[in-house]
């Protein structure tokens, strides 16, 4: 059985490919994205500070994860990034941020997850892989599925601020941004 809350201690340490440096300065593209929230939420309309972490898929305990899941670098990971940014969520909100999490799942599996872990922010879905293409953010090819690789978006009234990427190891995310939030540009 996969146990998806711990990270395997010999994960391989995703490199930085250099795909995120265009996105500083950006604009958010104008999608609607399904929230595990009900209903649809378009970031770039959202006139606050925003943190989207794209994450590949959250797995399921008892449900195996794609072949070769653990090899791939910095695939493993979602469920205990989504829980890190579920227990620093109150001092993003009282920095002034609202936080969602993004994946190319659908949103039943989404919700399934949410529930599950707690989390008290909105996970949006991009099936059809729009959001990703408009930004160009880097993605993967694995059992017949593109996902997302890990990255996460500082956004401030629809322009990217910061990126963190590549991360890892993936519970580290959130407390990179608080730190980012409450310091300023990081290494």
């Amino acid at each position: 059985m996969t146990y998806v809350y711990q990270l395997p201690p010999d994960l391989p340490v995703p490199l930085d490919d250099g795909t995120t440096r265009h996105l500083p300065g950006m604009a958010l593209p104008s999608i609607d994205l399904a929230s595990t929230l009900g209903g649809t939420i378009n970031p770039a309309t959202l006139n606050s500070k925003l943190i989207i972490y794209c994450y590949p898929m959250t797995g399921q305990p008892g449900v195996a994860l794609p072949e070769g899941w653990d090899q791939i670098p910095g695939a493993r990971g979602c469920t205990p990034q989504s829980c890190a940014y579920r227990d620093l969520h109150t001092e993003l909100l009282e920095l002034g941020c609202t936080v969602f999490g993004l994946s190319s799942q659908t949103t039943d599996y989404q919700r399934e997850m949410a529930e599950r872990n707690h989390l008290p922010f909105a996970v949006l879905s991009d099936p059809e892989l729009g959001f990703l293409q408009a930004l160009k953010l880097p993605s993967f090819e694995v059992a017949g599925m593109t996902l997302y690789k890990r990255v996460t978006l500082i956004v401030d009234h629809g322009i990217i601020e910061a990126v963190h990427y590549p991360i890892f190891p993936s519970d580290s995310d959130a407390a990179w941004v608080l730190n980012y939030l409450k310091h300023g540009k990081q290494d």
